[in-house]
């Protein structure tokens, strides 16, 4: 029984894919670059912070004044330790949210961290602090 044309050309299409793989891995093991040298992978880092492959010159030595180097994060500024907002959202059970004019996000608080009562729209004075689910006002006062 003899084979269509389209088996035909599906099994040439087979054919001509497993050529093209053996192609490609023979080219894969030609380009292989393991087995280097270690001088070939080498690479050295110049005055400026960019790498290179030139190993550095002996005679050019930069002064380094140890004492003036900083570990760690950068240091952060001082931020307003007060920090005024308006009331947007107060529940019966003395939780809401307060949107500082500053940072315009809206900070959680509960009513036992205000000195006096706050109604929604109250203008407000805060301090803030970091709690494990995040951004918290307290010392929360009423401006008048």
């Amino acid at each position: 029984m003899a084979d269509s044309f389209s088996k035909k050309e599906n099994f040439k299409k087979k054919l001509q894919k497993q050529k093209e793989k053996t192609a490609r891995r023979e080219e894969r093991k030609e380009s292989n670059d393991k087995g280097k040298d270690l001088d070939d992978m080498i690479m050295y880092v110049d005055a400026y912070g960019q790498l290179t492959s030139t190993p550095p010159d002996k005679n050019d030595k930069i002064d380094v004044d140890i004492n003036s180097i900083q570990l760690g994060a950068a240091p952060r500024e001082a931020e307003e330790v007060v920090k005024i907002g308006i009331v947007t959202f107060l529940s019966e059970k003395g939780y809401g949210f307060i949107t500082a004019e500053t940072m315009k996000d809206n900070i959680f608080f509960h009513s036992n961290n205000c000195a006096e009562m706050v109604k929604k729209g109250n203008k407000v004075s805060f301090e803030i602090e970091r709690s494990p689910k995040g951004l918290t006002a307290v010392d929360i006062k009423v401006i008048r």
